[in-house]
């Protein structure tokens, strides 16, 4: 599916929507994915936003609930030895800068992260941009993270020339990551149960 970057398109079969970057592909079209994620991929680039709805980690509060989850990605990315995941910064998200104003507290975090795909050995670098939106009255942590390649390594399977190839989109911008999460928005409860 394409979008031209400023309508809303419809998550968790409508339950919330935001403005997605253009030019992305529903990855759930191609495999399948957990019903607490939505997941979406560039069409010509390894970028790709993945949008979940995960358990509220109370024991964890403000700034250290983004490190926490993000710690948990690079858990997942198999990027959390040494040197295989660094935060970079961690920012307040004001809720006069968001939609979803059923959120206690909403956090941005940057990090980098070494990863592998499909279990290779050659691991590729991405900047990694993590919305936290803390939904404590649902018991639901919203987490939207953007993978942003930053150097693919010669010996990975993402590692293809482009040449060739006519009228390639753009890379997503952290602008239009940014606008993503401005635009998330909750408009059935109902998801919660």
């Amino acid at each position: 599916m394409q979008s031209n970057g400023t309508d809303a398109h419809p998550l968790f079969g409508g339950a919330f929507s935001a403005v997605l970057p253009p030019g992305f592909r529903d990855v759930s079209e191609l495999r399948e994915i957990p019903d607490n994620q939505e997941v979406f991929a560039h069409s010509h680039t390894d970028q790709s936003i993945i949008v979940e709805l995960l358990e509220y980690q109370g024991h964890v509060t403000g700034r250290d609930a983004a490190r926490y989850h993000f710690e948990d990605v690079a858990c997942s990315n198999e990027a959390a030895g040494p040197g295989g995941s660094q935060v970079l910064s961690v920012e307040p998200l004001p809720a006069a800068q968001t939609s979803l104003q059923e959120s206690e507290s909403a956090w941005l975090l940057h990090g980098t992260q070494l990863v592998s795909k499909f279990n290779e050995e050659a691991e590729n670098a991405v900047s990694v941009y993590l919305g936290l939106f803390r939904l404590p009255q649902y018991s639901t942590d919203a987490l939207v993270t953007f993978n942003d390649p930053v150097t693919i390594n010669p010996l990975s399977s993402s590692a293809v020339s482009e040449s060739g190839q006519d009228a390639v989109p753009s890379p997503w911008s952290l602008e239009q990551f940014r606008l993503l999460l401005q635009t998330l928005r909750l408009l059935n409860p109902d998801i919660f149960g």
